[in-house]
């Protein structure tokens, strides 16, 4: 099965602010994704970017290699931050979500 790369992105304006994320994959950018949110975070829209690229191409089970300029995506998966959270309930260490 071949692997699709997938380039990811997300930004707010404000943080907290109106935000958007996407996805496209290498190398024509089709297919693609986009959304926002009124009222958001930078991280929030960063991740949802893999999120919604992961939903809607990796359903099927599709070998994705993800890319992404945000230190926070690669760490919570190379460092394996996701397993804590996870464990925590998806709560900080604030105890919030």
């Amino acid at each position: 099965m071949k692997r699709l790369v997938v380039f990811t992105d997300g930004a707010c304006s404000g943080n907290p602010g109106p935000g958007g994320w996407g996805w496209a994959v290498a190398p024509d950018g089709e297919p693609s994704g986009c959304g926002g949110a009124a009222h958001t975070t930078n991280q929030r829209m960063e991740v949802q970017a893999v999120l919604e690229a992961v939903r809607t191409l990796g359903a099927d089970g599709t070998p994705l290699e993800i890319v992404s300029d945000s230190a926070y995506v690669v760490k919570c998966f190379n460092d394996g931050w996701h397993l804590k959270w996870a464990r925590n309930g998806w709560k900080n260490s604030k105890k919030e979500p």
